[in-house]
């Protein structure tokens, strides 16, 4: 007689302030006839999942398992769910989305009135053997053919964060130019995405050597500026490093994104945005900033922020397929195995000594 199936699996969850805990969860079973099971193969960690774990997110339980982005198999699937089947491989969205909402509609899922940031905050997420997905049909995207799996840890949500609150929000079009502050994995993804739309120019700011090498890895050619602001002291001795980067006549860059979430960059863009540009704040702020708006309205300053929303998820695998912003799997530079996935938070949250971007975490 074959051996009874585990009901149980390993998840590394929020255990309170600086502290993770693996324990063991029963595994998910679906709860609504829209929802899908699945075996995670891969996930990976964000900023976000080390606000929580710093305590920063009070709306996380302890007890919460982490985590909102990676690559499953299907395990089960509820009656209502059409697009998917038992073992069908898919990438996950990070954002829950009903599809039918007044937000959903408008193409805001982030807002969506019965989904959103959920997973790995307000339920259960991808940091687990096993993962349960809301709204499966919209949530999930089959993993193309021929496609470096490995890379696809970008898709669920550092990508879509980059081409709709950075590229999209920010009105990066032909010819203009484009600053972005922080050479993390958000900023490395908006400057990609941005090349889709032929600006003159991309320049990155960051303190980092590594990450503004691989920025001009990422987007190779003579449109790519660093500017190393290690050092640096306040935001109008940014904004003279970057002097002949921008048109004089504009007074700054067409488009400055935020991809930090400090009050200290936030200046920064407000010092490097030209007339009648626009400020694409994609950092996550866990403080107010200081909004400069007796300098910015009369230089008619747009300012636009959201969460993400991944309904363009289908458009970056389709132009993965084809081969268009392969470079975004640089971003990906550290590998473990997911027994080792407190040691990964540990690397990833000491980055600046590490240079761990993205982390790929393999289910064993």
């Amino acid at each position: 007689m074959p051996p009874a199936l585990s009901t149980k699996m390993k998840a590394l969850t929020y255990d309170g302030p600086g502290k993770t805990k693996v324990v063991d969860k029963p595994k998910p079973q679906i709860e609504n006839p829209n929802e899908a099971v699945l075996r995670m193969v891969r996930t990976t960690i964000c900023g976000t999942d080390l606000h929580i774990v710093h305590g920063d997110v009070p709306t996380v339980e302890v007890g919460r398992t982490l985590g909102h982005e990676g690559i499953g198999v299907v395990e089960e699937v509820g009656s209502e769910v059409k697009n998917f089947k038992k073992g069908d491989k898919v990438v996950i969205a990070a954002v829950v989305a009903c599809a039918k909402c007044t937000f959903c509609r408008k193409g805001m899922q982030d807002l969506c009135k019965h989904g959103g940031w959920q997973l790995g905050h307000l339920m259960d997420g991808t940091h687990a053997e096993y993962f349960r997905m809301p709204y499966a049909d919209t949530g999930l995207y089959h993993v193309p053919y021929g496609v470096d799996e490995r890379g696809l840890l970008v898709v669920s949500d550092t990508l879509p964060t980059g081409l709709e609150v950075g590229a999209i929000r920010g009105n990066v079009h032909p010819g203009c130019t484009v600053a972005i502050v922080g050479a993390g994995p958000v900023g490395l993804a908006a400057g990609l995405t941005s090349t889709l739309y032929s600006p003159r120019s991309i320049t990155f700011f960051d303190l980092s050597h590594s990450r503004l090498e691989l920025a001009k890895r990422m987007l190779p050619g003579a449109s790519t500026h660093t500017i190393n602001t290690s050092g640096v002291k306040g935001s109008d001795a940014t904004r003279d490093l970057a002097k002949g980067l921008f048109d004089a006549e504009i007074d700054g860059f067409d488009v400055v994104m935020e991809a930090v979430g400090i009050p200290a960059t936030f200046d920064v863009c407000q010092n490097l945005v030209g007339k009648g540009g626009t400020i694409a704040n994609i950092g996550v702020h866990s403080t107010k900033v200081d909004l400069a708006i007796d300098r910015l309205w009369p230089r008619g300053t747009t300012l636009s922020m959201a969460l993400v929303s991944t309904h363009t998820i289908p458009r970056i695998l389709d132009l993965l397929s084809v081969g268009k912003l392969v470079t975004a799997a640089l971003m990906v530079t550290h590998d473990f195995k997911f027994s080792e996935v407190q040691k990964a938070y540990d690397v990833f949250d000491r980055a600046a000594e590490t240079k761990a971007l993205k982390v790929n975490i393999e289910f064993e």
